[in-house]
């Protein structure tokens, strides 16, 4: 971008977390909303994954260094850290920032991590978001390799130049991301890998060559040393893996822990047993070779899309417990499209058919579903009803893509052009398909699923539109998203209204999932939509929950944070009653009320329902244990069978919903051994 261009990204980096925000005031507030859209947005280009914000600050005292930590991300073997800070100017101007203050915030950050190391969770509340961190930290400290610190700003980096030392034989590594380059990845300009293998790995590879008869691509079969795919993999991790549909999910499942056993006791039958890897490129350099074959010599914009299992188990074999790969080789398949602009439709497609080690589920592949496009497509076409006949209407624009907003904005050719559209299409008004997750997760009862954090959120969102079936996207799911979208945000003002401090997402999560279950869902959604706002008594009733929810969490013994996301702590606060007083149920939908969907109950749901019925709470309860401790079953069938053993303690019979879904958990439970308590 040039100097005009970044000017323009800054002021929009500054309004999005200002909307995040609600313009609250508050330095550490918007320093975590900032921290929070960096790490989306390197989350969505495969950059860092399953990270958690974590605020903590320490003045240098009794020998130990001063520090300082926004957000930490460890690996499910304990192989691999992340830990990230941020420096964040809260301004819409360009800053530049001298080397000196860079170096000083990685100081502060290491400081978090010798700290850690050393044991630094014994001194702090259990109730600190800090304190899990410091805690996960000292206890992989024999497992941990490579520790990556990330420094974050909304400022623009003058120097790179930073020695990177190491810590207790630990591979540490300095990644900064600033402004500038936060603006190329935004955009979707990312930074191609390119991989000189004649030059910089030593020697071309050999490799097979065939053409596909339509001419629409061409594939390369070679097999690659296992040694030269962990050095490729140590140089660029998840970003090998960018068209990847999944990170590495560790050694705990079968698979993983079958690949680590099989480099470490028979590595010369790795080739016999792995499936290998399924690579694409935009283009190489193949030389021939002396017995007709081809030499790779040279591949650019090089991606592992099937295969980050494999991967990524050989390299933290060599790194974690030092196996010998020497005589270890992999196959690889290398599929060059002859039209790059065909690389977006096609490659996800061989990430879904090629075979794979692990299943793929759904969720995976789920920002690309026709759920999502539709949802999209409305977004751009249907105008939000306008404040006043004065005014026009605007969008409420759903940001499927990262970078979508931006780029649509560049795209509108001048400053007059680029600011009408900007008014049709505000960024307060804005939406992303984690916000979403968000939005219908709370407003389902769901509020402990959004308490986990946006992407483990977005995934059970997904997982669950995979098992139950995609809504209809049409106009009024649209317009009750929005209000939905609405509600969530009143409510986070309303929070910074009450000056309360700390879990304010939680706490307007676990308001909200209250008023839609206390309401049975009859708060009038399409009414929020037509004037996109809330009624004075629907607001007056959620501040009495807010400070009450806000309350009831800071109430949780041991760490705030993490009681907020079991369902136990949400199922506890769904039956507390609450003194909110009754004009807002004054407002609700009846079942004849415009909008209002009454259905009636089918013979076999009546069944189900008789079905569910008849089994006593304890066979719920039982099951929903078994479940949780042998780590079957998703967390929503989970919550689903401790719901249902709570209706059966109360007497209360279940929803048609509730036992259709209630009867194929029993069924899913079955097949995988449960055995129900005599």
């Amino acid at each position: 971008m040039n100097a005009d261009e970044l000017q323009d990204f800054a002021r929009d980096v500054h309004q999005d977390v200002l909307a995040k925000t609600g313009d609250e005031a508050n330095p550490r507030l918007r320093e975590d909303a900032f921290t929070e859209y960096v790490l989306e947005l390197l989350t969505d280009h495969n950059e860092v994954f399953d990270w958690e914000l974590c605020f903590h600050q320490a003045r240098a005292a009794r020998r130990l260094p001063a520090a300082k930590l926004n957000a930490w991300s460890l690996s499910g073997d304990g192989a691999t850290l992340d830990l990230f800070i941020t420096l964040h100017h809260d301004s819409d101007d360009v800053v530049e920032i001298g080397k000196p203050e860079v170096r000083r915030h990685f100081d502060l950050v290491r400081g978090f991590l010798r700290r850690a190391l050393s044991g630094l969770h014994v001194d702090l509340e259990e109730s600190s978001d800090a304190f899990r961190a410091a805690l996960q930290i000292h206890e992989a400290k024999t497992a941990l390799t490579t520790v990556r610190l990330f420094f974050v700003t909304d400022g623009v980096v003058r120097s790179l130049d930073i020695d990177e030392a190491p810590i207790d034989d630990l591979d540490v590594r300095y990644v900064v991301w600033d402004l500038d380059k936060l603006s190329r990845l935004h955009v979707g300009s990312r930074e191609e890998i390119v991989l000189d293998f004649a030059n910089d790995y030593g020697e071309a590879v050999p490799c097979l060559q065939t053409t596909d008869s339509s001419g629409e691509y061409r594939t390369y079969l070679a097999f690659m040393p296992a040694a030269l795919v962990a050095r490729i993999y140590g140089l660029y991790g998840q970003r090998l893996l960018e068209r990847n549909v999944r990170a590495f999910l560790q050694n705990r499942g079968k698979v993983n822990r079958g690949l680590q056993k099989t480099l470490k006791e028979e590595p010369h039958r790795f080739l016999a047993y792995n499936n290998g890897l399924c690579c694409t490129a935009a283009e190489v350099r193949v030389a021939p070779s002396v017995d007709g074959h081809g030499l790779l010599e040279w591949a650019r914009d090089f991606q592992i899309v099937n295969g980050g299992q494999t991967t990524a188990s050989i390299y933290h074999a060599t790194k974690k417990d030092h196996i010998d790969i020497s005589r270890v080789a992999v196959q690889v398949k290398l599929t060059v499209l002859n039209d790059s602009d065909e690389m977006a439709a096609v490659v996800p497609l061989i990430a879904k058919y090629a075979n794979s080690q692990n299943k793929i589920s759904g969720a995976d592949l789920a920002a690309n579903g026709r759920f999502h496009r539709d949802l999209e497509g409305l977004s751009r076409t249907v105008w939000a009803p306008a404040a006043s006949g004065l005014e026009r209407g605007t969008h409420w624009y759903y940001e499927r893509a990262r970078g979508s907003y931006q780029d649509d904005k560049m795209q509108q050719g001048g400053p007059g052009r680029t600011r009408e559209w900007t008014k049709q299409n505000p960024t307060k008004q804005k939406f992303t398909k984690t916000d979403l997750a968000k939005f219908e997760h709370a407003w389902l009862g769901l509020p402990h699923l959004v308490c986990r954090g946006a992407e483990k959120n977005f995934k059970e969102f997904a997982d669950r539109i995979e098992n139950d079936g995609e809504p209809v996207v049409d106009e009024e799911y649209f317009h009750r998203a929005v209000a939905k979208a609405i509600f969530w945000r009143s409510g986070e003002v309303v929070f910074d209204t009450l000056a309360l401090q700390g879990y304010r997402a939680n706490s307007v999560a676990y308001a909200i999932a209250w008023m839609a279950e206390d309401s049975a869902r009859r708060i009038d959604l399409d009414r929020i939509w037509r004037e996109q706002g809330m009624s004075s008594a629907l607001s007056d009733a959620l501040k009495v929950v807010i400070a009450t929810g806000h309350r009831y969490l800071n109430g949780q013994a041991g760490n705030i944070g993490e009681a907020s996301k079991k369902v136990e702590c949400w199922l506890r606060f769904r039956d507390t009653s609450l003194d909110v007083g009754s004009t807002w149920k004054e407002e609700l939908r009846g079942p004849g009320a415009p909008g209002a969907k009454h259905t009636a109950v089918t013979e076999e749901q009546d069944a189900a329902i008789a079905q569910v019925a008849r089994l006593p709470a304890n066979y719920w309860f039982g099951l929903s244990k078994w479940a949780k401790e042998h780590s079957f079953l998703q967390p929503w069938q989970r919550a689903l069978s401790f719901s249902l053993g709570r209706l059966a303690a109360r007497g209360k019979s279940p929803t048609a919903k509730q036992s259709v879904q209630g009867l194929k958990v029993l069924d899913r439970a079955k097949e995988l051994g449960f055995v129900p308590d005599e």
